[in-house]
């Protein structure tokens, strides 16, 4: 996986990376706070699903990252996921 430039991230955004371009499942959710920038698995725990409506493109909530499958809720900063069918569970951390 090439290197990915801060700037490339939206401020308040996110992108998302597959860290082996030819497996889908390797996709993650790289989001920016001002200097902060963190990474899940591109992978919602109440179902399976990719977190994204469309290729890279994510929907946010006041700020927090909103599943498009069934409309989980997680804090951008823990991953936790704070309102919706899997309330208490949380995002997989990537390094």
């Amino acid at each position: 996986m090439a290197e990915l430039a801060i700037d490339s991230i939206p401020e308040d955004g996110a992108c998302e990376v597959r860290l082996d371009p030819d497996d889908p499942g390797s996709s993650v959710v790289v989001l920016r706070r001002g200097d902060a920038v963190h990474a899940w698995r591109n992978l919602c725990p109440h179902a399976g699903r990719f977190l994204n409506w469309a290729p890279g493109r994510f929907l946010f909530d006041r700020g927090r990252l909103v599943c498009a499958a069934h409309g989980a809720v997680f804090e951008v900063d823990s991953g936790r996921c704070v309102d919706g069918p899997c309330r208490g569970s949380g995002l997989v951390p990537v390094p």
